[in-house]
């Protein structure tokens, strides 16, 4: 039980601020940090012992070996790898050649220890990424924050002599980054110094020279209070460079703004708030979300359009089509490159690349040879600065049972190998098929089953999704999974449910705002034909689920109890009351509805499980998993949630939460093994696999 008393003390619905747990939300009250070394301290206690133990030191060295590919972007002549293992858990960056990467031992130039660097300042430094200077890339921009947030501290690094520049530029910790607009201005974006939108963001882009007061900086772009935030970024493409101007009306919508290479006489682009837009040269490509009509026709939601740009600004809307939607085959995604346009393209799941090239004379087309046609492919430029692109392109390919391989695909030839990452676990006697559910409406949900062929009625089942912001759950290699469940007998399943980005806008919008409710009885239909098909049986079921999957477990507790024998809810969103008054929530009003709308709160009430949760039901057992430095899903949801549950008298119920990780899993491999590990000891005992 909990530190305090039990007592019948729900939120009610209709006065949901009656809360007696917003004492909770106080980050690092005392009373809130008593109450968390007390719930810490009964987790641990009860599954903490040796096979928690040794499950999180095989993770870690997982996670630490050193064959894993280091991943790479390059700048100029270099490529470069963030880098992270035993030795530095804080990680390295450091760069090679492309020639030197290709060997088996790459000779590689550590530019920055980050432990070194914490250690040496006293600062619980996590990295956060780097913004080199175009065309000589001497300097950067580095991103640091504390223990993982999405808050950062910007400073400006010297690559040639690998210091922190004295009198360089630097910004206290704060949520936004920066542009380089030359050797000596900044593009700064930052919700530092009152710069801030409603949902924490930056509100305004400043003109931040060198030298000078970043608070006094003029300020070239600002957006309303309540929208979601205003960025901006440089485009070398063209014969003069452009400054991009965006504000972030809310997830999915956004206004532009083309302005001249200084950010002055900013004109705003004529085009619909949901649009994708992707420029190149003089060249764009255009996605609508929602069914477009312009110039005398309608386009239909997730069409791709092109145009010159200098036309579109003249008000031609001749576009020529670039990619039509189909029934379950939709576009992924596109990038510029070099001239052309790629297209990932994901047909009833599978990967398909497609390369359109403008011209005058028209647009011409032909796919992306040599990729393989099944398992998960992803592909991006090699070089992070387009300007800078020779047409190189990086892909990685995987799937459930076989780990990742970087490729490189140099422009106009077929793929060559680059790295081959080691198999973490022993994939013998597992197969991959994929199946469908029936929901409750009907609609067919479908699922990838990764596990020992053949169907028992009992196998240990770990079932997992996401369903919401039009992110797609694919069926990648996860080592975690594969080393502490699949290599022991067990089945794992990954579900393909609605609101998110499988199959395109509808599939989406079907699961967003009032929609929600169907994604989570998606994910409950998927458990039940898991049954239906003899796989396993209810209580053999483990489900996890983070971030915007945390109010899907926290519904699969409370709607559909019967189907699972265990859960555990990681970095969650769970009061859909009060979400939009914790940190980052109100950029998601977008997918899930306004609270403060009664009409909107009528639907956002049915799957808020804080307010749904009653005593006296037969919950499976739960873990219910945050962190402290998570700056992004306020902590408050889950231990909000983990009180509530322990007042009604659920004794099943149990709560994490490591101080450090940000919105993730640990600050560090070792912290991200014990969390991980942790939640699958719990799991494995509840569902009886021990």
């Amino acid at each position: 039980m909990s530190l305090d008393a039990k007592v019948d003390a729900r939120p009610t619905v209709d006065k949901p601020d009656d809360d007696p747990y917003l004492w909770l939300e106080d980050i690092e009250g005392e009373r809130a940090l008593a109450w968390i070394e007390a719930e810490n301290d009964r987790t641990l206690k009860t599954f903490g012992g040796a096979q928690f133990a040794a499950d999180r030191d095989t993770l870690a060295a997982i996670l630490d070996r050193p064959d894993k590919i280091p991943m790479i972007g390059r700048r100029g002549p270099w490529v470069y790898n963030f880098w992270l293992d035993a030795k530095n858990p804080r990680g390295l960056w450091r760069r090679s050649t492309l020639e030197s990467y290709r060997l088996d031992q790459p000779a590689w130039d550590v530019l920055l220890d980050v432990d070194a660097l914490a250690a040496a300042e006293g600062e619980d430094w996590i990295w956060g990424g780097a913004a080199t200077r175009t065309g000589t890339h001497d300097r950067a921009i580095v991103r640091l924050s504390r223990g993982g947030s999405d808050a950062v501290v910007l400073r400006e690094f010297d690559l040639t002599s690998r210091v922190f520049v004295k009198d360089g530029f630097v910004l206290p910790e704060a949520k936004g980054g920066v542009s380089w607009l030359d050797p000596d201005t900044l593009l700064l974006s930052s919700a530092w110094g009152g710069d801030v939108t409603t949902s924490g963001y930056a509100r305004t882009v400043r003109l931040w020279r060198r030298g000078t007061d970043a608070a006094q900086a003029p300020v070239l772009f600002e957006v309303p209070r309540q929208s979601m935030l205003a960025g901006a970024g440089v485009d070398r493409e063209h014969a003069s460079k452009i400054v991009w101007y965006a504000e972030q009306i809310g997830f999915f919508d956004i206004n532009l703004w083309m302005a001249d290479g200084e950010g002055a006489n900013g004109i705003k682009l004529d085009l619909p708030t949901d649009v994708e837009l992707q420029t190149h040269y003089d060249w764009m490509a255009i996605k609508p979300r929602k069914a477009w009509a312009v110039g005398g026709r309608t386009w239909p939601a997730d069409t791709l359009l092109g145009i010159r740009l200098d036309a579109f600004m003249a008000g031609s809307r001749d576009f020529a089509v670039l990619f039509e939607p189909a029934n379950r085959r939709v576009l992924e995604g596109f990038f510029w490159n070099t001239g052309r346009l790629v297209l990932s393209i994901l047909d009833n799941l599978q990967p398909v690349f497609e390369v359109v090239t403008p011209s005058d004379a028209g647009w011409t087309r032909h796919g992306l040879a040599g990729l393989p046609a099944i398992g998960v492919v992803n592909i991006s430029p090699l070089d992070v600065e387009p300007s800078e692109s020779n047409g190189d392109l990086v892909a990685t390919v995987q799937d459930p049972l076989t780990p990742h391989s970087l490729m490189l695909l140099a422009k106009d030839k077929g793929p060559v190998l680059l790295k081959r990452s080691s198999p973490a676990f022993s994939p013998e006697g597992l197969v991959v098929t994929r199946h469908e559910a029936i929901s409750i409406d009907g609609e067919r949900i479908p699922y990838t089953q990764t596990g020992p062929a053949g169907e028992t009625g009992d196998a240990p089942v770990h079932l997992t999704g996401y369903g919401g912001f039009r992110i797609a759950s694919m069926p990648y290699y996860n080592a975690s999974i594969g080393k502490m469940w699949l290599e022991r007998g067990g089945t794992s399943v990954i579900a393909n449910i609605r609101g998110g980005g499988e199959f395109g806008t509808p599939w989406h919008e079907a699961g967003r705002g009032a929609g929600k409710r169907l994604s989570h009885d998606d994910f409950a239909a998927v458990a039940a034909d898991l049954v239906r098909r003899g796989v396993t049986r209810p209580g053999r079921i483990a489900a996890e689920g983070g971030s915007n999957g945390g109010i899907l477990i926290t519904n699969m507790l409370t709607r559909y109890p019967e189907r699972f024998g265990a859960l555990f809810c990681t970095i969650p969103l769970i009061d859909m009351r009060r979400y939009s008054k914790l940190l980052a929530g109100a950029s998601w009003i977008a997918e899930y509805g306004d609270p403060d709308k009664p009409e909107e709160w009528e639907w956002l009430k049915t799957y808020s499980a804080y307010h749904q949760a009653v005593p006296g039901q037969a919950y499976p057992p739960i873990l219910i998993a945050t962190t402290r430095r998570d700056d992004r899903v306020h902590p408050g949801h889950a231990r909000k949630m983990t009180a509530k549950l322990h007042a009604m008298g659920y004794d099943q119920v149990y709560f994490y939460e490591p101080a450090a990780g940000g919105h993730g899993y640990g600050k560090d491999n070792k912290e991200r093994a014990a969390f991980s590990a942790l939640g699958y000891t719990f799991l494995r005992q509840k569902i009886g696999w021990s």
